[in-house]
């Protein structure tokens, strides 16, 4: 068995003021086989993301939730990176702040870490699956096209390496440095991961994809932005 005593859950945040109170709710409502520690990183939201966290912070026991706020807007990276720095928990999962994922899949993830099967786990939406429930396809398409070039310049054998839920014991980072700030953060701590020599476990997950009129913020340039990730990292010491 593992040192896995503790999980920092980080959620970034900007303009979810229609999910976030219920999200944190469900966040909270799971029951982890291991202690955790919730930190949301509010990116300078301005429709009251804030506000509602801070009541929510309000409401629960002292130190349940740790919310930390960008003073100017960011990106989703950035936000990500400042709550694995802060973060004091043995392993870190990244939780997006809508219903696109869905929390009680976190213990499931857990399991192979806490069983010393791996050290890195991602939760996969195309496993068992060609086209994840609700997911444009245009988002499907970059999806697998951003994957299957991971494999080939990485040597890998991903299904989804673009998903939000990656689990990762804190040691596995120990010697990579995180620079990007947008979405591009998938695509960078893949890249390094695998150049490190981690293998990355990948395990099915419930998936339900949003819209951009529900509040889904990647662009179509990020995927752009992705390769070049990608290739700058493959060919480099980015």
């Amino acid at each position: 068995m593992q040192n896995i005593q503790r999980l920092s859950i980080i959620v970034p945040a900007y303009n979810e003021d229609k999910t976030i109170r219920r999200i944190m709710d469900k966040i909270l409502a799971v029951r982890y086989p291991v202690q955790t520690e919730l930190i949301v990183v509010d990116d300078h939201s301005s429709d009251g993301t804030f506000e509602i966290l801070q009541k929510l912070a309000q409401e629960l026991p002292p130190g349940r939730i740790r919310i930390l706020r960008n003073e100017v807007n960011q990106g989703k990276g950035y936000s990500i990176r400042r709550g694995i720095e802060t973060a004091g928990g043995d392993a870190f999962i990244i939780q997006d702040a809508d219903f696109e994922y869905e929390p009680e899949d976190i213990p499931l993830l857990l399991t192979p870490l806490m069983r010393g099967e791996a050290d890195v786990v991602y939760g996969s939406r195309f496993r068992g699956r060609f086209w994840p429930a609700g997911m444009a396809l245009a988002n499907m398409v970059a999806n697998r096209f951003l994957t299957l070039l991971t494999n080939l310049l990485f040597f890998s054998r991903l299904s989804d390496m673009e998903t939000c839920y990656k689990l990762v014991k804190k040691s596995a980072l120990a010697g990579i440095r995180l620079k990007t700030k947008r979405f591009d953060f998938e695509p960078e701590i893949t890249c390094k991961l695998i150049k490190k020599g981690i293998r990355i476990l990948e395990l099915p997950i419930r998936y339900n994809g949003r819209t951009a009129r529900e509040g889904k913020k990647i662009k179509a340039r990020d995927f752009f932005i992705a390769i070049a990730v990608l290739l700058r990292n493959r060919f480099s010491d980015a």
